[in-house]
């Protein structure tokens, strides 16, 4: 048995990353990992835009908390161990950093991200993951 991360966001491409983690992996223990980018809280207006950056982290927090509670009806579906973590910063080191400290056998991420620029750069977050991790790395479409 291993450890398998999956990065999770609300972008349908993280979704699919977990339903491939989950038929391909599912004798592993899991950790989900949900990064908060505060480059988001400017660039997106669903979350505030510029003039609402007070309740933006709070905002980000429970969007990161509902995200796992589904994510969690779908691991127990399948009786997978899971741990959560959520942490904030740039997201390919703080998912690269989350992978080394939980001792990650397998990542499993999206294509790309859910909002503004980093939809548009390939996902710059998983090419920046897949090229500097020392574990498998599985990007799903």
């Amino acid at each position: 048995m291993g450890r398998t991360l999956v990065a999770l966001d609300d972008s349908p491409q993280a979704q699919n990353a977990l339903e491939y983690a989950l038929s391909v992996h599912d004798d592993d223990e899991f950790v989900l990992v949900h990064v908060i980018d505060y480059s988001e809280s400017i660039t997106d207006p669903g979350r505030g835009g510029r003039g609402r950056l007070e309740g933006w982290y709070q905002k980000a927090t429970e969007d990161a908390e509902e995200l796992f509670a589904e994510a969690k009806e779908r691991t127990d579906e399948h009786g997978v161990s899971v741990t959560t973590v959520t942490r904030d910063g740039k997201p390919a080191g703080e998912i690269l950093d989350c992978a080394d400290e939980h001792d990650i056998d397998q990542i499993v991420m999206g294509s790309h991200g859910r909002t503004g620029v980093a939809r548009v750069l390939l996902g710059s977050v998983a090419e920046q993951v897949v090229r500097r991790s020392e574990c498998p790395t599985t990007v799903v479409h």
